[in-house]
């Protein structure tokens, strides 16, 4: 179980990393400030425009957003 507690550790730590660096660069950390997601098309008859708004920022991309949920 010391792995699994070493490697459950190594993720958190990694994630609270990323978060503070998001912060600093005031940038939504589920879509990296971008404001929205891209999908990929299930098929190759779909369009590629599988874009939707973000839904911890409302689509703005910005930190000070994603904190409100």
């Amino acid at each position: 179980m010391g792995l699994l507690n070493a490697f459950n550790e190594w993720k958190a730590t990694r994630n609270e990393k990323y978060i503070t660096r998001m912060q600093t660069e005031n940038k939504c950390p589920d879509c990296g400030g971008r404001g929205y997601h891209i999908y990929p098309p299930a098929s190759e008859f779909i369009p590629y425009d599988n874009t939707f708004d973000c839904e911890g920022c409302n689509g703005t991309g910005l930190y000070s957003d994603w904190t409100m949920e």
